[in-house]
């Protein structure tokens, strides 16, 4: 394994050294009526005070959102987050890899020389997400109400995504015990996660709000009995229930992505050499796999197998879609998400992605490292899916 010290240009090699979250709310729950620039706000701030880092000297905020209003949030949430007016924001939209695409863009711009000092994540507010209307649709010059924005023209196809779900365990052949399980363990996963004080560190309470450090995600009644019981949601006797798939949620992460000598001057000890990063597309009417296209490509760019991999992080919108992507990289369940993923925590669409870089992370930095690769995939809608490579490394 190369040691931070060991890159010819210290200045151009991206680590993510630092992150921080929110809990992770239920739609309408402990975040019902917190807007996501307030959300975010605090974390930035946290990642800022954590770090030890003088504001300014951050060269961009770079933060995924996939159902916001629009106007730029995490521009407004760093002046809220009391960050000088020096330091600007953008907001990057590529729906459910939003968060993991925002931290592959600030690491290929430390990579490329644009930086060194970047603050990357995502934030969504599923409960505050304003309501969406075509104008003047109607005689009456009405406004027309739609629930969600177009992915794919509809002469390819353009389903929910619960419907293309049924679609990839129907071709994947992904049943509904196996779906089950899946989703149980990743509630299992989060609790046993929890309970052993591995979320302590990382949430940010909301200001003025001691009792927002837990998830409210997780279920402890969850059993193979009552997931049994869920009957199918999308398709009449399908297999994609409400107990196999994630729920809508409102969330923020964050990390610090650093040069490695700025990460060194800030006495980091370590943290995760970002390697490389695939987007894939995919059949619209099957988005599910593109997390798993994406995620081949970049291993086979890289000359890797499933094999190779330490540990996987995948986004869990739905079990059917995780599983199918995982076999696609030739990774087991029993690999993946071993703190629980979406399924357990719910999916903040904006933030997921960063979530799963912020979990390969914590792990690593708790001594949870074997030398391998680590990856963090998510596939989107419209038929798209993002991956991106790391490994730890420490400092000289």
């Amino acid at each position: 394994m190369s040691a931070l010290s060991a890159s010819p240009d210290p200045r151009r090699e991206p680590v993510v050294v630092l992150g921080r979250r929110s809990a992770f709310g239920r739609l309408n729950g402990m975040w019902g009526s917190t807007t996501a620039d307030a959300l975010l706000a605090p974390v930035l701030s946290a990642v800022v005070r954590n770090a030890g880092l003088q504001a300014e000297r951050i060269d961009d905020v770079v933060i995924g959102n996939a159902v916001g209003g629009g106007g730029n949030v995490a521009r407004l949430a760093l002046l809220e987050a009391g960050l000088p007016a020096s330091v600007p924001g953008l907001t990057v939209d590529r729906q459910c890899g939003s968060g993991l695409d925002a931290i592959v863009l600030a690491c290929r711009l430390v990579a490329a020389g644009a930086g060194q000092l970047y603050l990357a994540g995502g934030v969504e507010s599923c409960s505050t997400a304003p309501l969406r209307a075509h104008r003047l649709t109607s005689s009456s010059g009405a406004p027309d109400f739609y629930g969600r924005a177009r992915f794919a023209p509809e002469a390819l196809g353009d389903p929910d995504m619960g419907v293309a779900a049924e679609a990839v365990a129907a071709r994947w052949e992904v049943d509904r015990a196996e779906q089950d399980a899946f989703a149980l363990r990743s509630h299992q996963r989060a609790l046993a996660a929890a309970d052993a004080g591995a979320f302590a560190e990382e949430i940010v309470p909301a200001r003025g709000a001691a009792d927002s450090t837990a998830d409210e995600g997780p279920r402890k009644n969850l059993g193979p009995a009552l997931l049994h019981r869920f009957p199918a949601a999308f398709v009449p006797s399908g297999t994609v229930t409400a107990g196999n798939s994630c729920a809508d949620a409102d969330g923020a992460a964050v990390v610090l992505v650093a040069s490695r000598d700025v990460a060194e001057r800030l006495g980091f000890a370590g943290g995760l050499r970002f390697r490389g990063a695939a987007t894939a597309g995919t059949d619209p009417n099957l988005p599910g796999i593109g997390g798993g296209r994406a995620g081949a490509r970049l291993l086979a760019d890289h000359g890797l197998r499933g094999a190779d991999l330490g540990r996987v992080e995948f986004n869990e919108a739905f079990a059917a879609q995780a599983i199918a992507s995982l076999r696609m990289l030739q990774v087991t369940p029993e690999r993946a998400n071993l703190q629980g993923g979406a399924l357990a925590f719910g999916h903040p669409y904006g933030a997921s992605g960063a979530f799963l870089v912020l979990r390969l992370l914590q792990q690593a930095r708790g001594g949870d490292r074997d030398g391998r690769p680590l990856l963090a995939a998510a596939s989107i809608a419209g038929g798209m899916g993002t991956a991106a490579l790391f490994d730890w490394v420490r400092s000289g």
